[in-house]
């Protein structure tokens, strides 16, 4: 299958952390916790349902009469605009956990939006459907016939179910995951208690569907995982491993779960992620990496 060039996934995975890694561990808790402080005061600004963006075309205030703009010269070449992002929160979380990152894609023209679903929704399915929605209502509105996602953890593997089950995959050029357990984990918070986390465990019956086979899967995977995500056990299960898959494997290092939305090199490395050339598109200047922090 193609691969970003400038982003190669990786032969294998490092074992889990060790004593060798007992500083960058206490490290990065003390993150942690300085983030999760950081979200529990901006979550309540989170929990009204984000406004529909707007297209270019709409961006003025509600009543301007300015006459429309001047039709550019023959010989000028408009370039499409980039795709919208669709932004997509994990357990119990909300748009409010993208504030770092929506700021980076708006800096280099990207219009990111934001969908919040709720606590209560008990199936990663019925959270997929409701993303499909969303996503055509979208592209109905914005003329673009696909977008991107980013996921962070619970909202990756939405994410990937509406792609790889639902037939998202001619919607969604790019699927961007953060710390999402693809393969699922052995660590979730009240699990047996909540359905949709249960569903995050192996041998869900949502992750055992995501093994099977995806054939002619037209969208690509970029996923980052962390040795130092304490939730994602172990941390391979981060990482995108199906063999019909065009998925790419990013390690990140230094930080943890929490971090992985809110941290700038992240964000910045998705934001490359996403402008990165598709298959067959002149990627002659991209260059390699395997780690994004």
């Amino acid at each position: 299958m193609a691969r970003l060039a400038h982003l190669p996934s990786l032969p294998r995975l490092p074992r889990p952390p060790g004593p060798r890694l007992s500083s960058a561990l206490l490290g990065a808790t003390a993150l942690e916790l300085f983030v999760l402080a950081g979200r529990l005061a901006v979550y309540p600004f989170g929990l009204a349902p984000e406004r529909g963006g707007t297209t270019p075309a709409e961006a003025g205030p509600p009543g301007t009469t300015d006459p429309p703009a001047p039709a550019p010269a023959p010989a000028t070449t408009v370039l499409p605009a980039a795709p919208p992002v669709v932004l997509l929160h994990g357990f119990i979380d909300n748009r409010s956990a993208f504030v770092v990152l929506r700021r980076t894609l708006a800096r280099h023209g990207r219009r990111p939006e934001s969908l919040n679903y709720s606590p209560l929704t008990r199936d990663v399915r019925t959270a997929a459907g409701l993303l499909g929605r969303h996503v055509e209502e979208i592209c109905a509105r914005t003329g673009h016939s696909r977008v991107d996602i980013v996921g962070h953890s619970l909202g990756g593997l939405i994410a990937r179910y509406y792609v790889q089950r639902l037939g998202g995959d001619r919607r969604v050029r790019t699927l961007v995951t953060l710390g999402t357990p693809h393969g699922g984990t052995a660590v979730a918070p009240g699990a047996g208690v909540h359905p949709i986390v249960r569903q995050m465990r192996g041998g869900s019956s949502v992750i055992e569907e995501l093994r099977g086979p995806a054939p002619g899967c037209r969208t690509r995977f970029v996923s980052f995982w962390s040795e130092l995500d304490q939730v994602m056990v172990p941390v391979g299960t981060a990482c995108v491993d199906h063999p019909d898959l065009d998925a790419v494997n990013v390690r990140v290092t230094g930080i943890g779960h929490l971090a992985l939305p809110v941290h700038p090199t992240v964000a910045a490395a998705v934001r490359e992620a996403l402008e990165a050339p598709e298959a067959g598109e002149d990627d002659a200047t991209a260059t390699g990496t395997t780690s994004a922090a």
